[in-house]
């Protein structure tokens, strides 16, 4: 007898969303693969069975049961079933018990949804059909691999639409949970995350041929907030063996009011697991700002240039790049155990800050540099190294890569 595959799970409130999630866990089953419905409602009884009811999803909560299914508040228990859906899914996830998830929602339900699904690991498969799959998704998605599918018409009720982007939205989570390898493909390879922006991908290009010539496996995030939350949420994860962050560009953007943040958290987490950590200075020479009218007003007469049509970019002052070295020296003496090799490039940290190109500004750089050698607490492990270079130089290149040999060694 063949064993039964694991299930996918439907997730929704079954309250409001019964008739479309068993729409849906159909459509699955019609594909070849097992289904499973999973309620997540919080007020009103649910409008058929579950396959998992509500009650097992909660008791996943920290506090129990109860913190979710006692509030008479829908806004209070969505945020509580959240945090329960997460645990429950994790749970279910690292036990085996589940192939993929799929879920069902408007506003509230999306939010609850997604929010638990962005726990899961990258590469598990993970659909969410929503009402508010357009504009700005970030905080349903978060770093996470989640497929975001437009419902198009309300999820309420079916209909001629409904019923087809429902079996395109089955058929995704069937074909990815088939397309799923179930063994690691990397052949045992080192997972090396490296952080890049336009304005440094000759540096990491050379970086990345130098390694995967060695036969790594090179994860390269593009510098843009997200891109490095990414790549910390994957060191967390135990996903990467080492980082090699080349473009610290994102310090600039949540030190002086930029579209690309990194976040108050920014290289904890690689300096807490102690991984063989490589950084430099990459496009710390700008801030990212959106099309040029919308640059704040306060810095309409700075030095800026327009990348493209949506971004536009403004070089760092003297005072700026002074904050940025102090606060990334901050991070880095928060982990007096924690080693690192900081490399910095003398000739320019971007392709604009070279000679004669718009950011060249050779004070702002020495200021960068200088306040970084002054901060930062060195020692035998953790060390800061000048090299009379270019960032985009290929013996900078071939200097990251024989810092990050010595670190793995």
């Amino acid at each position: 007898m063949m064993a039964r595959p694991r299930p996918i799970y439907v997730v929704a409130t079954l309250d409001t969303k019964f008739s479309e999630a068993r729409f849906v866990a159909d459509a699955i089953a019609a594909c070849g693969e097992a289904a499973m419905l999973v309620d997540v409602g919080t007020l009103a009884p649910p409008g058929g069975e579950a396959d998992i009811d509500r009650a097992a999803v909660a008791r996943h909560h920290p506090d129990g049961a109860p913190a979710v299914l006692a509030h008479s508040d829908r806004g209070s228990a969505v945020t509580a079933m959240s945090l329960a859906l997460r645990g429950f899914l994790g749970e279910a996830v690292a036990a085996g018990r589940c192939a993929g998830v799929i879920g069902l929602g408007g506003t509230g339900g999306t939010s609850m949804i997604a929010r638990a699904m962005q726990a899961l690991p990258v590469g598990f498969p993970k659909v969410m059909v929503s009402t508010v799959a357009s504009g700005d998704t970030s905080s349903y998605i978060g770093t996470s691999d989640i497929m975001l599918m437009p419902s198009v018409v309300d999820v309420a009720g079916l209909n001629r639409v409904s019923r087809q982007v429902f079996r395109n939205a089955a058929g995704a989570i069937a074909g990815a949970v088939r397309a799923r390898p179930e063994q690691r493909d990397d052949g045992g390879a080192a997972a090396i995350g490296v952080t890049m922006f336009g304005v440094t991908t000759p540096c990491v290009t050379s970086v990345r041929a130098m390694l995967e010539g060695e036969g790594a496996d090179v994860l390269t995030f593009h510098a843009t907030g997200a891109g490095g939350r990414a790549m910390e949420d994957l060191v967390a994860s135990g996903l990467l063996d080492g980082v090699l962050d080349i473009t610290t560009t994102e310090v600039a953007d949540e030190i002086v009011g930029g579209i690309f943040p990194c976040g108050p958290d920014r290289f904890e987490r690689m300096l807490d697991r102690r991984l063989p950590y490589v950084l430099s200075l990459g496009a710390l020479d700008m801030v990212n700002f959106g099309p040029l009218d919308s640059v704040p007003a306060q810095f309409r007469e700075r030095r800026l240039h327009v990348h493209n049509a949506s971004i536009t970019l403004m070089r760092t002052s003297v005072d700026e790049n002074i904050a940025c070295a102090r606060w990334i020296a901050g991070k880095l003496n928060a982990y007096p155990d924690a080693g690192f090799v900081l490399l910095i490039p003398e000739g320019g940290v971007s392709e604009l800050d070279r000679p004669g190109n718009p950011f060249h500004d050779p004070e702002a750089d020495a200021a960068l540099f200088a306040t970084l050698e002054a901060s930062v607490a060195q020692g035998p492990n953790r060390t800061i190294t000048r090299h009379p270079l270019h960032i985009n130089d290929p013996a900078f290149a071939q200097a990251v890569v024989d810092a990050y040999r010595r670190l793995a060694r």
